[in-house]
């Protein structure tokens, strides 16, 4: 038995399994990225809104809608769904990008040294998140492409390999800028 298994070594060598783990380990650190950088968006969140409600005690509403994204960007990451973080991402973004246009409304706000250094934190950590997105998405489409060629894909079938899923927006609207009316002084109107 052990002399069958002997003569398989040299066939097994060309089947693309050392590759194969290869590449899903760069997936999966590439994948842990982006979850260290929506991790580190999330915990720049509280201090932001803390800062803004200074300003602007009568935006509540945008304030619960900041807070709800936050809690399922902090779910989706612990899941470790892609695709459950995008959303989850997306959603975020919109209700921040209404948050930051209360700036708007409020001069003074927009001259805070905390709220600028905060501002400038989280443009910062989105451009890390795009990064961190684009290099998983490569890692995940090099993993994918190399399970489906042949032989590989023969032993990929066997060992359970799947394809990885993308990191991308799904949810309807997600992708859609959030509209600001500040149509009334003093105030910001979120549809």
């Amino acid at each position: 038995m052990k002399r069958r298994w002997l003569a398989l070594l040299p066939l097994l060598a060309g089947c693309g399994y050392n590759t194969i783990q290869t590449y899903d380990e760069r997936a999966n650190q590439s994948k842990a990225q982006i979850e260290v950088q929506l991790q580190r968006r999330a915990d720049l969140i509280p201090n932001l809104v803390a800062t803004v409600k200074g300003y602007a005690t009568q935006e509540e509403r945008i304030f619960t809608n900041v807070a709800n994204a936050r809690a399922g960007l902090l779910g989706a990451i612990k899941s470790g769904d892609p695709s459950q973080m995008a959303n989850a991402n997306a959603e975020l973004g919109g209700a921040l990008g209404r948050l930051l246009a209360i700036s708007e409304a409020y001069p003074q706000l927009k001259s805070d040294q905390n709220f600028l250094r905060l501002q400038d934190q989280l443009e910062g950590t989105e451009n890390r998140v795009a990064v961190a997105r684009t290099d998983y998405n490569g890692a995940a489409e090099q993993y994918n492409s190399y399970i489906r060629k042949f032989p590989t894909v023969i032993t990929a079938k066997v060992i359970g390999s799947k394809p990885r899923p993308y990191f991308e927006v799904t949810t309807p609207g997600a992708k859609d800028a959030p509209t600001v009316d500040f149509s009334k002084e003093g105030a910001a109107k979120v549809p």
